[in-house]
């Protein structure tokens, strides 16, 4: 068997299952540099067309897990289970902002590794970083130091964590082989495998907002993610839910952020996003065996921002990485929203029937709220709020959003964008669930 880069491009080709040993030497030449730029291309290109069996995914996602640090957290003693959630992205996911508290007001840590947004979609790390102060990127004394004082930390993936995914990802983003599932599921999973968790629920989405346009994508790409992270011994499940309107009534980084905290605060709480956390933080809870069942996660959670104590940890986390003392009381003061304001109406009135999330997601990105590349800067300010959902009536008084910009010219055209992404009808729309499956592992960790 021969480990030269253009055998096992050539193996990969003609269709081919590859051994460990090849694996291994792909991924440590993505490290090394011993595969040239080109190759890896066409590696990416051949698994693009041939796919990945599920022994070649976990070996190539264990594999690119050690190209770099891999946590343990044993000489924390932290005497919690550690746990952590993934989103594929959407418009308006901002669910880890309140998941990570939560959990960690109900006796689980959560040493969460984040990312940016990148296209339509918004990254949990853009929202944080809208907070003046926040380190994304501590030292490893300090993240274990705020995770022993908050019992979650949210933070940046460092360049010690799966430097091989750093630069597949790079490439495969330049030639057209970002949807190949084999490598979503390696990818997600690398970062993952290397936080020293004890348990995953990732949140797989579907719909006009979603990575996975179509249903039967989203149910394949959960079946890979669950069956590779427990077969690298990560006990994992996935929720199927819902992205064919904005997740809460926010887009935006600083805006989100803020509709966070009122969520912890109890001041508002958007029914659907209520739900997709319950569901994700008793997914996690109920399967590291800190409660029995889902009734009980439920009531222990919603205890926990009754009483206060989950906005307490972000409170806590959010001192800790250098934010605002007081930004849970006065978030106004911290993430102000920019000076023009427009409310978009619809052209006439009705129920809306139909959202283009993605078009949604873009007109944030237009307004300099996302990015196209990975390199372009974000304005954290900018975004939109009390965005209308599927089934609500709309007309002059209540709009479809409200769009906050930098300049009169921005809002108008992300209002004309907005406008063409909402359809409406005369008569009510039948609610649809938010979360519409949970997919567990076949196999054994």
């Amino acid at each position: 068997m021969s480990l030269l880069p253009q055998e096992i491009i050539r193996r990969k080709r003609d269709g081919a299952a590859l051994e460990g040993e090849e694996i291994e030497a792909f991924a440590r030449g993505l490290t090394t540099g011993d595969f040239t730029e080109g190759q890896v291309a066409a590696f990416a290109m051949a698994v693009f067309f041939q796919g990945m069996s599920m022994e070649e995914r976990i070996t190539l996602t264990q594999a690119m897990t050690r190209s770099g640090e891999v946590l343990d957290w044993s000489g924390h003693d932290f005497g919690k289970p550690i746990v952590d959630k993934h989103s594929t992205g959407g418009v308006g996911d901002k669910v880890s902002l309140m998941l990570a508290p939560m959990l960690a007001a109900c006796g689980a840590v959560v040493p969460m590794i984040s990312g940016r947004g990148l296209g339509h979609t918004g990254g949990t790390l853009d929202k944080l970083e809208a907070i003046e102060g926040y380190i994304a990127k501590p030292s490893s004394e300090l993240w274990g130091k705020v995770l022993h004082e908050a019992g979650c930390a949210i933070i940046g993936q460092t360049a010690d964590i799966a430097p091989a995914d750093r630069r597949f990802y790079s490439i495969r983003d330049v030639t057209a082989t970002v949807e190949s599932i084999p490598l979503i599921t390696a990818s997600i999973l690398s970062k993952k495998l290397a936080a020293g968790l004890e348990r995953l629920v990732i949140d797989v989405k579907f719909g006009s907002g979603a990575f996975a346009a179509s249903y039967e994508m989203a149910q394949e790409l959960a079946r890979s993610l669950v069956e590779v992270a427990t077969g690298a011994g990560l006990p994992t499940t996935a929720l199927l839910t819902d992205m064919n309107e904005v997740l809460g009534r926010t887009a935006g980084n600083a805006i989100e952020t803020r509709e966070s905290i009122d969520y912890l605060t109890g001041a508002s709480r958007d029914p659907r996003l209520h739900e997709v956390t319950l569901a994700l933080c008793s997914e996690l809870l109920v399967g590291v065996d800190l409660f029995p069942d889902d009734d009980a996660a439920r009531a222990a959670l919603q205890k926990s921002l009754d009483d206060g104590s989950a906005a307490e940890r972000f409170a806590s986390m959010v001192r800790a990485l250098g934010g605002p003392a007081d930004l849970v009381e006065n978030p106004g003061a911290h993430l102000p929203l920019p000076d023009v304001t427009l409310d978009v109406t619809p052209e006439h009135a009705g129920v809306v029937e139909r959202i283009d999330t993605r078009a949604v997601g873009i007109a944030v990105v237009d307004l300099g709220g996302g990015r196209r590349r990975p390199e372009d800067d974000v304005d954290p300010l900018v975004g939109l709020t009390d965005v209308a959902a599927l089934g609500e009536a709309v007309d002059g008084q209540r709009p479809l959003c409200r769009v906050h910009a930098r300049t009169q010219e921005q809002a108008e055209a992300a209002a004309t964008r907005i406008r063409a992404a909402f359809t409406l009808r005369a008569n009510a729309v039948k609610p649809t669930p938010i979360v519409v499956e949970r997919i567990a592992a076949t196999r054994q960790s």
